[in-house]
């Protein structure tokens, strides 16, 4: 997109920032001085029945500040960044057309930049192909398969851990359908966002605070009935730990706890250990983020009026 058609493109606004990091306050508060309607960035978010140990907004600060693309699909079901985008337009053009300005909140970063950036032209997924890859795991396992990869596409095998079944089949998937790397396929750009984009991430300049904010968030998620709501996803029978959702910060470990892998106290320190490598993710993410206004979550009145002078000029 040129200078020129940038100028003239309608805005929307991009809140971004480690889990427990104060976004959603302020988007709240921003709702009351800027003609905006939220959209969720968060790919836990999405997800039915999956509440409390994702932090979604309770139902009166929804009811206060709709959120679009929030309670979306089941938890049984996969969503791509490609689904995400697809969506995200959609009810990004929404709100354009009723004079309002798309503001989009959440963390997920794979998100925003397949919006913002386009999406590479990567080949469908393919059932009969996807059959073959997990036949052949089920025989050799995955760390045969990692060793494939290595072989094929060394870069995206130094980013996939031979853990990861999702990404590790998709990557091998995607050059047995193509005949090129996932590498190479992401390297070519695509559409970019016909939208003039306002970007701000925020965050506390001090990282024992955040930690702080993460223990303190996942102990009110445990007060909350967090175990109980995991009981009620294996009483479903039909997920796994395979699953996106599933593997969601937070469920995973105490899926595990409760399938007797280890003890509740484990559960909390791994729990409370895997969202910080959440957030310092996020953080690498952030800090290599071009054309990003920094905020600071510790003075959220400075925050907010930071990105109503910037949105307003």
């Amino acid at each position: 997109m040129t200078d020129s058609e940038k100028n003239s493109a309608p805005p929307a606004i991009f809140i971004m920032g480690p889990t427990a990091s104060g976004k959603t306050a302020l988007a709240m508060s921003l709702m009351k001085h800027l003609p905006v309607e939220l959209i969720s960035v968060d790919s836990a978010l999405i997800y039915r029945g999956m509440d409390i140990g994702t932090a979604k907004p309770t139902a009166e600060e929804l009811t206060q500040a709709p959120h679009r693309l929030i309670d979306i699909l089941d938890p049984a079901l996969a969503y791509s960044a490609a689904d995400f985008r697809r969506d995200a337009l959609r009810e990004m053009a929404e709100i354009t057309a009723r004079n309002k300005i798309p503001l989009l909140v959440g963390g997920t970063m794979l998100y925003f930049k397949a919006l913002l950036e386009g999406l590479s032209p990567l080949p469908a997924a393919d059932a009969d192909v996807r059959e073959r890859i997990e036949k052949q795991a089920a025989e050799q396992g995955w760390e045969a398969l990692h060793d494939q990869l290595r072989e094929i596409d060394p870069v995206a095998a130094m980013r996939i851990h031979p853990n990861d079944p999702q990404r590790l089949s998709r990557a091998l998937e995607v050059f047995f359908i193509s005949g090129k790397t996932l590498t190479e396929l992401t390297k070519i750009s695509g559409e970019t966002l016909p939208y003039r984009v306002y970007q701000f991430a925020i965050a506390p300049t001090r990282r024992e605070l955040l930690h702080a904010r993460i223990e303190e968030r996942f102990s009110q998620m445990l007060s909350n009935g967090f175990e109980d709501e995991v009981r009620t996803l294996i009483a479903r029978g039909d997920l796994h730990t395979d699953l996106p959702s599933i593997r969601c910060v937070g469920y995973r470990q105490m899926w595990s706890y409760l399938s007797g892998e280890f003890d509740y106290d484990e559960m909390v320190y791994r729990g409370v250990c895997a969202t910080r490598q959440l957030a310092k993710r996020q953080m690498t993410w952030l800090r290599g983020w071009e054309g990003v206004d920094w905020l600071d979550s510790e003075k959220p009145e400075e925050a907010l009026s930071r990105v109503i002078q910037v949105v307003s000029a």
